[in-house]
């Protein structure tokens, strides 16, 4: 019951009451949807707990699609996908918006968790990106999306495939949106089986084809398709079926060049500007591991933490003297940042942007949320560190 419990105490009870009402679902006992919330919280709780296990089960599951649609990655993702923005801008909070795109839009609701599936996947080890041909237009004919299903019936041996395109914008470190069609893919796996009760609660193996989740984006400013999906040798096909089928041109098979990071900057001290608007209070160097020029087996970590009374560079000197690693004759291999932003009202603490960056591919702002990816990505290119690299690098 805890998805539920959290569904309902952050949802204002004014959309609870639309829930129940647009859903059909009917309350056991009577709920004063008029009273102040903690008093609809309580019974409306002890109502759902009184339910039969179908209804009971319906609510669990909207609960929890509703509540992981509410944190950060999950309205960025609502936001990317509803033409009216101000429509969701009035709403009281994250919970509030999210189930109103629930109430009002399955459809793009759905999409909206299409686009976080994506998104949190990409640049990670399930992502590919290609380069195509700009300013296409993303077919979605009834022959155009025969041939394209007719490929990943045939390609993943898939009786059933299902395909949603939709267009999407995604938030740039640059302030401006970009504009995008995904294209999100759903195919029926071999046959498997599992443990479940039959109806005379006896325990007994039952059949499934479990059901696989990828998802392919189009930018028609630059002609950059991603793909995501968890098998790495099909996505370049993928990509091969989108460039035929659906944008008709020929597929080249040429890889997005991988992002390089140079932490050759963070070896003197460095100033990390920043602009006010973006509420950051301070940047430090957590830590820095290092690599002897001539000898790539030995590792030296210099680690400074934010009750420090100096920052790395000063501790290095300070403890290593003016022949210490930081000096020359060495190259920084990983460094780990962290992003201080100031106190905002009503908060006990400003938040951290914890990065950890790894020469020369690795970085784990693909982890974070998407409004931290955009912070991340501005100040790591700002500060030298982030750099596009200009050859296109094998996995």
């Amino acid at each position: 019951m805890a998805s539920v419990t959290n569904f309902i105490r952050n949802t204002p009870p004014a959309w609870l009451r639309d829930y129940f009402t647009k859903t059909g679902i009917v309350l056991p006992t009577p709920v004063d949807w008029d009273a102040s919330e903690p008093e609809v919280v309580k019974p409306l709780l002890q109502a759902v707990d009184e339910m039969d296990d179908e209804a009971r089960g319906r609510i669990i599951n909207d609960g929890e699609r509703v509540s992981a649609m509410a944190d950060d990655a999950g309205q960025t993702a609502l936001y990317s996908v509803i033409d009216d923005r101000e429509v969701l801008d009035e709403l009281e909070n994250g919970h509030a918006r999210s189930l109103w795109l629930f109430l009002h839009d399955r459809d793009r609701f759905r999409h909206a968790e299409e686009v976080r599936f994506t998104d949190e996947r990409r640049r990670g080890r399930s992502w590919d990106g290609f380069i195509c041909d700009a300013n296409l237009n993303v077919c979605r004919d009834a022959h155009a999306l025969d041939a394209f299903k007719a490929a990943l019936r045939k390609r993943f041996a898939s009786k059933n495939v299902h395909v949603d395109i939709f267009e999407r914008i995604r938030p740039t470190f640059d302030g401006d949106d970009c504009e995008l069609v995904q294209i999100t893919v759903y195919r029926e796996g071999l046959p498997d089986d599992h443990f479940a009760f039959d109806d005379d609660g006896e325990l007994v193996r039952q059949p499934y084809r479990p059901v696989f989740e990828a998802a392919m984006t189009y930018e028609p400013a630059t002609g950059v398709i991603e793909v995501v999906a968890s098998d790495r040798e099909s996505r370049s096909e993928m990509a091969q079926f989108l460039a035929r089928d659906l944008l008709g041109v020929e597929f080249r098979d040429e890889k997005v060049p991988m992002r390089h990071y140079d932490l050759v900057v963070l070896l003197a001290p460095h100033s990390f500007p920043t602009d006010v608007e973006d509420g950051i209070e301070r940047v430090e160097i957590r830590q820095l591991r290092l690599m002897p020029i001539d000898a790539v087996g030995e590792r030296v970590t210099l680690e400074c933490l934010s009750k420090a009374d100096r920052n790395i560079w000063t501790m290095a000197e300070a403890r290593l003297g003016p022949g210490n690693p930081l000096t020359g004759g060495w190259v920084a291999t990983q460094a780990k940042l962290a992003i201080k932003f100031h106190r905002k009202p009503g908060a006990r603490r400003g938040r951290t942007l914890p990065l950890t960056i790894t020469m020369p591919h690795g970085c784990n702002l693909k982890d974070q949320t998407e409004e931290e990816q955009v912070i991340g990505e501005k100040y790591l290119r700002r500060w030298g560190i982030l750099v596009d690299d200009p050859v296109v690098v094998e996995d």
